[in-house]
């Protein structure tokens, strides 16, 4: 898939000698770019997830059966 961006010369100038110092492309470098953020963030939601989980089975404690209604805590 192409993608055109709308870039200062001047960023897309600096950016292109940071490229071929590390050996690679503007193109490449963007793609990485992409990728990690496509996977961090799955990444990091998934660990969010399982943390809340992990949260919930441990602190997790049982009341017992609900012997009140709403109204009564509202009650004046």
């Amino acid at each position: 898939m192409n993608i055109t961006l709308d870039v200062d010369e001047e960023v897309v100038r600096k950016v292109r000698k940071i490229a071929m110092d590390r050996d690679t492309t503007l193109s490449a470098m963007v793609r990485d770019y992409l990728i990690w953020v496509a996977g961090k963030d799955g990444t990091e939601r998934e660990a969010h997830i399982v943390q809340l989980e992990d949260s919930f089975r441990r602190l997790s404690r049982d009341m017992g059966t609900r012997k009140w209604a709403r109204e009564d805590l509202h009650a004046r």
